[in-house]
C-alpha cells in the first residue's frame, strides 16, 4: 500500500468484471486521485451478463452500489461477506427484486460473488480498515465487462445494450479522473456527478436535472 502512498484508512473503491472473474481494490493516494492496490479472481458468479431481475433467479447483480458498515457480516455463513447493497434505488425503480445479494467467502454462488476464504478475509480486512479511517461508505461498481467501446459493440445485441452504455457513463468517469463519480437515480437511470449536497437526493422515477 505504500508503493502506491496510500494507507489503510484511506477510501477505497471496488470494481468487479463478471466476463473476465476479477475484482479490483482501489485506494485512494496521496495525491487525492485512485490507483490499483491488488487485483482478485473471483471463483463463482451466477447466472450471466446482465442485470439481476427477481428474487432467485440465481443472477449476480450489476450496477453501482454504495456499501456501508452496516451490510459487513462477519459471521457469514461464508466464512466473511459484506452485502452489496441490492436493490438501490435503481433496481427499485425497475421493481428489481433480491434479497442477501454477497460478495463472500468459499466458491459457491446462488446470485452472489464467491471469492475463496482467502480472498475475502483480505478484501473484508481492507473494507474494515476503511470504515475504521471514518469513511461512511466505499463504491462498488458490478460491471459485465471492461466498459469500452470495443466490448459493448462485440455484445450489441443483447437486450441490456442500453443499461451497459448508462453503467458506461459512469465507468469512464473514474477511468478519465481516477476518482470514483458520485451516482443518483432519476428517470430511472444513473446519473453521475449531478448530486448537489444542498439539496435532497433525485427522485429515482422523476424527471433528470438538465446536465
Amino acid at each position: 500500500m505504500a508503493e502506491i502512498n496510500s494507507s489503510p484508512s484511506e477510501p477505497m473503491m471496488i470494481r468487479l468484471y463478471k466476463q473476465t472473474s476479477t475484482l479490483e481494490v482501489w485506494k485512494r493516494t496521496s495525491d487525492g486521485t485512485y490507483r490499483l492496490l491488488k487485483t482478485y479472481d473471483i471463483c463463482k458468479w451466477s447466472g450471466e451478463l446482465g442485470p439481476k431481475f427477481r428474487e432467485g433467479d440465481h443472477q449476480s447483480p450489476e450496477g453501482f452500489y454504495n456499501v456501508t458498515p452496516d451490510l459487513m457480516n462477519p459471521n457469514s455463513s461464508y466464512w466473511l461477506s459484506f452485502n452489496v447493497g441490492f436493490p438501490n434505488k435503481f433496481d427499485q425503480a425497475w421493481e428489481r427484486t433480491g434479497t442477501n445479494l454477497m460478495i463472500h467467502g468459499d466458491c459457491l454462488s446462488v446470485g452472489c460473488y464467491a471469492m475463496t476464504d482467502d480472498g475475502i478475509k483480505e478484501i473484508f480486512a481492507l473494507a474494515r480498515e476503511t470504515f475504521r479511517g471514518g469513511n461512511r461508505s466505499f463504491q462498488l461498481q458490478l460491471l459485465p465487462f471492461p466498459m469500452t467501446e470495443a466490448n459493448i459493440q462485440a455484445n450489441a445485441s443483447s437486450p441490456h445494450v442500453d443499461f451497459w452504455r448508462n453503467l458506461k457513463e459512469g465507468a469512464d468517469i473514474f477511468d478519465n479522473t481516477s476518482i470514483p463519480p458520485t451516482w443518483d437515480v432519476c428517470d430511472r437511470r444513473y446519473v453521475f456527478n449531478v448530486n448537489d449536497p444542498r439539496t435532497a437526493p433525485l427522485d429515482p422515477l422523476g424527471p433528470c436535472p438538465v446536465l
